[in-house]
């Protein structure tokens, strides 16, 4: 009989409302609690989602001796904080990408679940759904040759205020690290760490880059070509270009994987999500707990750092810094 895991939400925003509402699907995780510093905004989102318990205080939440994962949905200066709250009191962590806002603070993290004995995991659902597992196979048993161009974006409008998190500047805010880093880590994914990385970035007032573009050079001879933008809808699609051949996706809808070699199209359909796919992630993590250890072997600690290292990277060609927090 698998185990029933009590989960904990730390940070009751949209993108925790969404886990939540898949986390229900799963037999083995039970809604345990919740934490906000707003106690009201705690007890709503538990009553709306069902869950047992609510806390004003993440530390009081901490101590709850019947939790055994917690799911960090705060925005991304308060990652390291409160991960390291979370595993110091010996709670396994699904923490929200970015995992954090540097290098520096990712290898914090990974040092504390060392120490701990605790488990960590960033949280990259989309590595979990089954289209991207279905297009990385098509990589692995078609005989496409070899991948040399991947164009990848991720773009949607957001109405400018300078006192939303996503223009926020203090809060880590900017297209980057909320949605570029999606075409980033599917660059990272399937052509690996470039050697060379240009980048054009567009600053809202506040500071935070309201939109970037990124080109990847590899030694092999493979290009990336990336970008992000909070100020135009489109489809966020990717293609990738290989040899002999070209796959075409859109990374959230439902729409089929094209594939086009020697003049012909090819529509590949894979497992269909009933809502975004999160609780591909939370089946995974609950997979690694009952098996006692403390790493994903999937989105590793080596792939998280490797990603925010990029990044790091990214910000200083790009100009972009962080009030209250080193830049690399």
């Amino acid at each position: 009989m698998a185990k029933i895991y009590n989960w904990a939400i730390l940070g009751c925003g949209h993108i925790a409302e969404k886990f939540a509402l898949e986390l229900k699907e799963l037999p083995n995780a039970n809604l345990y609690a919740t934490a906000s510093r707003n106690l009201n905004k705690a007890v709503n989102f538990a009553v709306k989602f069902g869950f047992k318990k609510s806390y004003g205080s993440y530390l009081e939440m901490a101590n709850d001796p019947d939790i055994d994962v917690v799911y960090i949905a705060t925005p991304h200066t308060f990652h390291l904080e409160h991960t390291l709250l979370c595993l110091n009191h010996k709670k396994a962590v699904l923490c929200e990408k970015a995992f954090a806002i540097n290098s520096k603070e990712v290898k914090q993290m990974i040092t504390s679940s060392k120490e701990n004995n605790t488990f960590l995991m960033e949280a990259f659902w989309v590595i979990f759904k089954p289209k991207l597992k279905k297009v990385i196979e098509l990589i692995e048993t078609e005989n496409l040759g070899k991948l040399k161009f991947v164009k990848s974006d991720f773009y949607f409008n957001a109405e400018y205020n300078p006192k939303n998190r996503l223009y926020n500047i203090e809060l880590g805010g900017g297209s980057l690290l909320d949605i570029g880093i999606y075409p980033v880590f599917t660059a990272l994914t399937l052509l690996g760490t470039p050697n060379e990385i240009k980048v054009t970035p567009h600053f809202s007032p506040t500071g935070s880059e309201k939109s970037i573009s990124m080109l990847f050079s590899y030694k092999n001879g493979a290009t990336a070509i990336l970008s992000s933008s909070f100020e135009t809808d489109y489809k966020n699609e990717t293609e990738l270009c290989f040899e002999n051949g070209l796959i075409k996706y859109e990374r959230f809808s439902e729409n089929p994987i094209q594939l086009f070699k020697d003049g012909n199209k090819q529509e590949i359909f894979f497992e269909a999500t009933k809502n975004s796919g999160y609780k591909y992630e939370a089946i995974h993590v609950m997979d690694c707990l009952d098996k006692g250890i403390i790493e994903s072997p999937i989105i590793t600690n080596q792939v998280s750092l490797d990603l925010m290292s990029i990044l790091d990277k990214i910000r200083k060609k790009a100009g972009i810094f962080y009030p209250n927090h080193d830049t690399v």
